[in-house]
């Protein structure tokens, strides 16, 4: 095992975790090292894109969002070959609340399913199944589990962003596929 890298920095919030200076660093460098790595032969999606277009393919539920597909993010994932994909940016809703919102907004219905962690572990276990082995997935939230040792992934780096006041930190991991 490598020796883990961790930092913290303080950034305002924003709702559009990417447009964050210091997470938009971090998920730059991951670029870069796959972009050299590859030669710029490198396949990066983001099943929940918003308005970001960092990676190649993008998804998002919400078709004003203008990106290459509009479907929930378990079916975006399961277009994908096993072990095709370089590098996931994985930005989801950080609580059911917001599953909620997000899926109420498109005037979609929400289950008891999206807001359980099985739902959760159903997206990672797709993400597991197409990223190629030694390929990046970045992970954002309010929690550091990532996509998991469990799953064949180590940890490269945690990032952890203070927003101050009563807001939660967002919680970057970097982790890559060893299995």
């Amino acid at each position: 095992m490598s020796d883990i890298k961790f930092n913290r920095y303080w950034e305002m919030p924003n709702s559009n975790t990417f447009d964050i200076k210091c997470i938009k660093t971090f998920i730059n460098n991951y670029i870069n090292e796959i972009n050299i790595k590859t030669n710029n032969n490198y396949i990066s999606i983001d099943p929940f894109a918003n308005k970001n277009r960092i990676a190649k393919i993008t998804n998002d539920i919400d078709p004003e969002m203008l990106c290459d597909y509009n479907l929930d993010a378990k079916i975006f994932l399961k277009l994908f070959d096993d072990q095709s994909i370089d590098i996931v940016l994985f930005d989801p809703p950080y609580s059911p609340r917001q599953v909620s919102e997000c899926y109420k907004k498109m005037g979609l219905s929400v289950n008891k399913e999206m807001t359980q962690s099985s739902f959760w572990s159903k997206l990672k276990n797709e993400i597991q199944r197409i990223i190629k082995p030694n390929g990046i997935v970045l992970s954002f939230g309010w929690n550091s589990c990532g996509i998991g040792k469990t799953r064949g992934f180590e940890l490269i780096e945690q990032l952890n962003v203070c927003h101050g006041g009563n807001h939660n930190d967002t919680i970057c991991v970097s982790e890559r596929k060893i299995l």
